[in-house]
């Protein structure tokens, strides 16, 4: 899935006449001001050996998966973003050990995408979005 998929799935009418504007716009311009330095640590992940795919999480609450790497009540932005890899979200039961290999078939080139983990109120799901270089 890809942002432009999850906007147009957050964008639906809410029944009351009056369209709703998605936080998801507002992620698409942090990570676009935040895309060097989640590269930057995506990178590192992967030449330390930590993980061949980094992860990283996308909220505006508290989570407790990842390190926190870019804090938006610092940074001045609408969203937080914490690094974590696969093996994390295996260990933490986010994604099922017997669903591992579907993960890594659809994990796009970590050097080209940075794997998101978009948590909204609605629920969570991955979305990979291109560095801006």
């Amino acid at each position: 899935m890809d942002l432009e998929e999850l906007l147009a799935a957050q964008a639906g009418d809410d029944g009351q006449g009056k369209k709703k504007e998605s936080p998801l716009k507002s992620l698409r311009t942090d990570l676009d001001f935040y895309t060097d330095s989640i590269k930057e640590v995506a990178v590192e992940i992967m030449a330390e050996g930590l993980s061949q795919y980094p992860i990283f999480i996308a909220h505006q609450h508290m989570v407790r998966l990842g390190e926190i790497i870019l804090d938006r009540d610092e940074l001045g932005t609408q969203w937080t973003i914490q690094a974590s890899t696969l093996e994390e979200f295996i260990e933490k039961g986010v994604i099922l050990s017997e669903r591992k290999a579907l993960f890594i078939k659809n994990y796009k080139k970590p050097e080209d995408y940075m794997c998101l983990f978009v948590i909204v109120p609605e629920g969570a799901n991955f979305v990979f979005y291109p560095y801006k270089g």
